[in-house]
């Protein structure tokens, strides 16, 4: 290599006499009219010249640009920029460049005569530079004119040029103001998902609920719907003990101290919260044993009971008797559970930074002593709110549970409002602490964020008039303390549920009741059906419901008394509202009602109250009701033996559909602000 070297005739199977070997190259670089490659410096190139273009595409006219020989070497955006900057031509080399980085061997000083090819050797047409180089250019560089451009004359006066130009800069303003808007809107729903996200895990899941129970009713009526249930537990283990609310040795265990079933329809339209007395006279099924302080069921079996205390159903049996017995009295389909203790009640309240009550007046409890020392409006933190929720020996009131359960409603749609408010929503401590006592201290069954968001989402339009807090209705105490529930009216109120009738205190602004509204149907007769033949049951196997029709107190209770001495499980004692909607014949005469594919039921219970005759009503589903008619004798007789032949021989078809909802169910309006 150096001086001396020449080409000569190509070897075999060697390239071209054109084509210099690699080998090579450092000579052909020396040849100042071939520039090979972009590693080395090369003289500033132009374009060949091409067909005419647009004028934003003309040359710049920038010094340091000429015509130089076609190439096909690629050209890289650093050999462009590089370039570019050059504003004058080198000039011509007295020696070869620097070779690239990757080259250690510099070539020396060649002559044009000793490097140039033989004239009569070919050479290849080579394409022109690539537009793209010449395009990058001159989008870099944009050509100027030295005249402003003339877009014409809009005839319009500097003044109303100058409003234009307001209006745009209006409009401009008014785009970025929603674009903000937007992005912020997104930026808080970020910030809300972004925390339940982070206590997705928290929730403490338990098993509770049987969607598929034969207890609820027109469950196709009820698809789309949202219905939770919500418990207050009165544990005094863990932390609930050690703020306050007692000991394991006043109480050991837990039990449903607040009983709260919320359903929510399809359309979201309303929200309808009903409470259910703690002491609610209840028939408990069978149910499996629940260790509260481990959150788990046991392997032990508890049978089925009557005259069994609401809140004692949940401390045998857990979420899943507590579900059970709700259900059956309701007939909703409970889709969703939570559950919660003292300490996350008044951990929740203390997040939020209290919640505003107002109150008639002061309360002083029997056991608690005093929690509001005055009347009026005030703020509660979360001990004190804990013992105004459950104060229930306020002699003031002189209504026990139910006062408790008014303010229960009062203080439960203060802490939503207070929940809900830009000052927890747009406070992100707040709304992580909220969230965090509402997931660390509850166990669910079918509750996630997704749903919850969800669901918040679409109640986001629900007016405060349109959620309603309502209370089953009852009827004093039996002999064991135990509050009585006027089952029909407890039925109708459900069904008005289902149906999305109007309910009592309920301000919504479509009020007009749907074509099966159980609130206006009236119950009517018809023909009975022919009389068939049914064999008696064992009476162990019954469940009766006692109603008395007969204007004599104390019936009711002297019948369900007498039936349950023969074995037949006794439901509830109440008094029948409906008893002026059936025939006077009926209102007279002691019936038992029954539905459709119940009849053994019904002949084995007629057979023990003489003089009590059949009544077919749809609306009874899988219960048997006695109502005690003024010809009720006080004998109760031994029912006939299983296997017996009887005839089942209804007198009448009962088509009401339910009792209307009584006038003086207690009912409270989250959207009523009043002290009273």
């Amino acid at each position: 290599m150096g001086d001396d070297h020449d080409s000569g005739p190509p070897p075999p199977e060697s390239r071209a006499p054109w084509e210099r070997p690699l080998a090579d190259k450092r000579f052909r670089n020396a040849r100042p009219d071939q520039p090979a490659t972009p590693q080395r410096p090369a003289t500033p190139q132009r374009p060949t010249p091409q067909p005419p273009s647009p004028p934003e595409r003309r040359s710049s006219g920038r010094t340091g640009r000429r015509d130089s020989p076609p190439t096909d070497d690629s050209v890289s955006v650093a050999e462009l920029v590089r370039r570019v900057g050059d504003k004058k031509p080198p000039p011509a080399p007295a020696t070869p460049p620097k070779p690239a980085p990757n080259k250690s061997v510099t070539p020396k000083t060649q002559s044009s005569a000793a490097s140039s090819p033989p004239p009569a050797r070919p050479i290849p047409a080579r394409p022109t530079v690539p537009p793209a180089a010449a395009d990058w250019i001159t989008e870099e560089h944009p050509v100027t004119s030295a005249v402003p451009r003339v877009v014409g004359d809009t005839g319009a006066t500097r003044l109303a040029q100058s409003k234009i130009r307001r209006r745009h800069r209006a409009k401009v303003i008014g785009r970025s103001a929603v674009a903000f808007l937007a992005v912020m809107s997104l930026a808080l729903t970020g910030v809300v998902w972004g925390y339940l996200r982070s206590v997705e895990g928290g929730f403490d899941q338990i098993a509770a609920l049987d969607t598929e129970s034969d207890d609820i009713i027109d469950a196709g009526g009820q698809l789309g719907d949202e219905t939770y249930l919500i418990i207050g537990t009165d544990t005094r283990a863990g932390a609930s003990g050690e703020i306050g609310a007692g000991t394991v040795e006043d109480a050991e265990g837990a039990r449903a101290d607040t009983v709260m079933l919320v359903n929510i329809p399809a359309d979201r339209s309303r929200v309808v919260a009903v409470s259910f007395p703690r002491d609610l006279d209840v028939e408990r099924p069978i149910c499996q044993g629940w260790d509260n302080d481990a959150g788990k069921y046991t392997s032990e079996t508890f049978p089925a009971a009557s005259g069994d205390k609401l809140n004692a159903t949940y401390a045998l049996g857990g979420p899943k008797c507590l579900v059970k017995v709700i259900q059956k009295m309701s007939g909703l389909k409970i889709g969703h559970f939570v559950g919660m203790d003292f300490a996350g009640f008044e951990r929740m309240v203390d997040t939020v930074g209290g919640v505003n009550v107002c109150s008639p007046g002061p309360i002083e409890d029997g056991i608690l002593g005093t929690v509001l020392a005055s009347g009026g409006t005030q703020m509660l933190d979360g001990r004190t709110a804990l013992n105004y929720v459950r104060a229930r020996h306020v002699e003031a009131e002189g209504n026990g549970d139910y006062g408790r359960i008014t303010r229960q409603q009062k203080f439960l749609s203060a802490l939503l409002r207070s929940a809900l408010s830009n000052q927890v929503l747009l406070n992100p401590s707040k709304l992580n602490g909220f969230i965090n006592a509402f997931t660390s201290d509850t166990f669910v069954e079918n509750i996630d964020t997704k749903s919850l968001v969800t669901l918040g989402r679409s109640l986001q339009n629900v007016d405060a008039g349109a959620v309603t807090f309502l209370t089953v209705p009852t009827d004093g105490t039996n002999d064991w303390g135990n509050e009585i529930p006027r089952t029909d009216e407890i039925k109708s109120l459900f069904q008005a549920i289902i149906d999305d009738d109007p309910l009592p205190g309920e301000e919504r602004e479509d009020t007009t009741p749907s074509s099966t509204s159980s609130t206006t149907t009236a119950p009517t007769s018809s023909t009975p059906p022919a009389a068939t033949s049914v064999e008696a049951m064992s009476a162990y196997n019954i469940s009766v419901d006692v109603s008395n029709a007969s204007g004599i107190a104390g019936q009711a209770a002297t019948i369900a008394d007498s039936l349950a001495a023969y074995g037949f499980q006794i439901s509830t004692v109440g008094n029948f509202s409906a008893a002026t909607g059936l025939a006077n014949a009926q209102a007279s005469t002691t019936v038992v009602r029954y539905a459709a594919g119940y009849e053994a039921e019904a002949v084995t219970v007629a057979s023990s109250i003489p003089g009590a005759v059949l009544v077919l009503a749809p609306s009874m589903g899988d219960m048997i009701e006695v109502v005690v008619g003024s010809n009720f004798a006080g004998t109760v007789v031994a029912p006939a033996d299983p296997g017996t032949i009887l005839a089942a021989n209804p007198t009448s078809v009962d088509t009401s559909t339910s009792t209307a909802l009584p006038a003086d169910i207690a009912s409270v309006n989250a959207g009523d602000t009043t002290c009273d």
